[in-house]
């Protein structure tokens, strides 16, 4: 039908004995059809321009306060609510929801009669109400079985295989930044799934599209709805159900959120059995980065309890999220971003160095890493895993790696390396950075300086108008950085910068008139090179 407004439709037959109880600012909101509240969860069926049908029974069931309702219902784009009140019943509604409505500019119509059923708006309500009961039915048998699974110790992997089996459709399982956790379904329909555009080029569910992917929307090789695992209020992950042979409909989600529910309990209860054990792990990593962990035997012995080996030559390797503005107000709950980095890393060390030891400590992540001559492979094989596609809607971290011990009272110090590490690589590389102890050269010696005016004041005055925040400026630094890494050869500086020979002979000449005759002086070299990196560390004008 042609849109309608509000305020024409309340000058129809379609609504009788009517009044209007709030939003009159509004009335001139367009209706495109009307939608009708046979369960109490109806957001699922929300759509943008309906015209929302309920009673006050109904709203009676709802397990949130009704103005909360009205602020959902009005999120999704409805045009009005119609309250249709029994007679028998008190013809009026909680004053405090009355009052939400009002603010949001939601009109809320009482009726005390039921709408004209012959009327364009009311064509197809019966097969929705059937369909909604329909659906409520099948999600209480889905929750049921669900709930059996969790009762029975089931962990995703089987929620997944039942969830799969009652929906006739792939079902993936992830955390809240696609990461997968489990799958099941058919072969054909988890293979369309891989190749779509819901996963990324690693294979991760795209969770930062708009409202995190949330929802149903169609592939080019299929269909998928994705709804969010929420506990206590926190986003732990997601879970999607995808079909290539047709289309996903809202009573689809409207099971998968069901599912999502359950998924909820596992997290709650995996959170709780977890919760103990992680502390203790935690505490036991911590005494030992500090010394207390006692002799080398029984800290080895100990950490066997945990399944790892600390019986070898290890590399510890520290994790910490870089610095970035508040999140806003509106930003999703999620777990603390310190025990999302270490369930992500977790998941990646599995299948490279399930013996490694970890622990998600107050602000960083620190794993003891077997190591050998691969180690930094390793460690940036796991940063790639865990950031993902080009880092994606994920939160930037830096990671420091310590030189290698083989006893367990050597902890302390290489811990002191691999923070020293990763301090001083976010300052020289900004985010992302990945560094190594013995990568840092001189930069150790510099950040033992505590003055570090007094390092700044060195590089300006050593550098002069070199420092300036001026393209040429960098330029020329990038010119003299080059000089001074091939020892003030003049052939193998042009060909490296692609200049021809004589240009930067020219360029020499400007630099000597700068800082000085720095080609026959190595002290004066020694003094540029220094300041070029003070600056490169605290990241002046770079």
């Amino acid at each position: 039908m042609h849109p309608t407004t509000v305020q024409d439709l309340l000058a129809t037959s379609f609504l009788s004995s009517c009044s209007v109880l709030a939003g009159h600012a509004n009335l001139g909101r367009e209706i495109m059809r009307l939608n009708v509240m046979e369960v109490p969860d109806v957001i699922t069926w929300l759509r943008p321009q309906d015209l929302l049908l309920t009673t006050g029974f109904m709203l009676d069931q709802l397990a949130e306060p009704v103005g909360t309702f009205f602020s959902r219902a009005n999120s999704r784009g409805i045009a009005a609510v119609i309250v249709h009140l029994a007679s028998e019943r008190d013809d009026s509604l909680p004053q405090d929801a009355l009052a939400v409505a009002g603010a949001l500019g939601l009109p809320v119509i009482a009726v005390t009669q039921a709408p004209d059923p012959g009327h364009p708006l009311g064509r197809g309500l019966a097969a929705l109400a059937a369909s909604q009961r329909a659906a409520m039915f099948r999600a209480e048998r889905l929750r049921r079985r669900l709930v059996d699974v969790v009762v029975a110790g089931g962990a995703f992997a089987d929620i997944a295989t039942a969830g799969a089996q009652e929906l006739s459709a792939a079902i993936l399982v992830t955390t809240s930044d696609g990461r997968e956790i489990a799958r099941a379904g058919s072969a054909d329909d988890l293979c369309a799934l891989a190749h779509s555009h819901a996963l990324d080029a690693t294979g991760r569910l795209r969770t930062d599209a708009i409202e995190g992917g949330l929802g149903v929307r169609s592939t080019e090789c299929g269909s998928i709805a994705v709804s969010a695992i929420s506990a206590n209020g926190v986003d732990h992950g997601r879970i999607a159900a995808f079909r290539r042979d047709r289309t996903l409909a809202h009573d689809d989600l409207y099971l998968l959120e069901r599912a999502a529910s359950v998924c909820a309990l596992v997290v709650s209860r995996d959170q709780a059995l977890a919760s103990v054990e992680d502390k203790h792990r935690s505490n036991f990593v911590r005494d030992l980065l500090l010394g207390r962990g006692g002799g080398h035997d029984h800290a080895v012995a100990h950490a066997k309890s945990f399944g790892w080996d600390l019986d070898r030559e290890v590399v510890v390797v520290s994790i910490e999220p870089d610095p970035v503005p508040l999140e806003t107000p509106a930003a999703p709950v999620q777990m603390p971003l310190v025990d999302r980095q270490a369930r992500a890393f977790s998941s990646a060390l599995a299948s490279r160095d399930p013996a490694a030891a970890m622990a998600a400590l107050a602000t960083e992540t620190v794993i003891l890493l077997g190591a050998d001559a691969h180690t930094m492979d390793t460690v940036h094989e796991l940063v790639a895993i865990v950031r993902g596609e080009g880092g994606g809607g994920r939160r930037a971290f830096s990671v420091g790696v310590s030189r290698p011990c083989t006893s367990m009272d050597e902890l302390p110090t290489v811990y002191s390396q691999a923070r020293t590490a990763l301090q001083l690589g976010r300052k020289i590389s900004g985010d992302w950075a990945v560094t190594h102890f013995d990568d840092l050269g001189v930069y150790r010696l510099l950040s033992l300086v505590d003055d570090e005016g007094e390092l700044e004041s060195f590089a300006r005055e050593t550098l002069r108008e070199l420092t300036a925040d001026t393209a040429e400026a960098q330029d020329m630094r990038r010119t003299l950085e080059t000089l001074l890494s091939t020892n003030i050869n003049i052939a193998e500086t042009a060909r490296k910068l692609h200049f021809h020979y004589n240009t930067l002979r020219y360029r020499v000449v400007k630099l000597e008139k700068i800082l000085g005759s720095f080609t026959d002086q190595p002290e004066l070299c020694l003094d540029l090179s220094l300041a070029l990196k003070i600056m490169s560390m605290r990241r002046i004008n770079h």
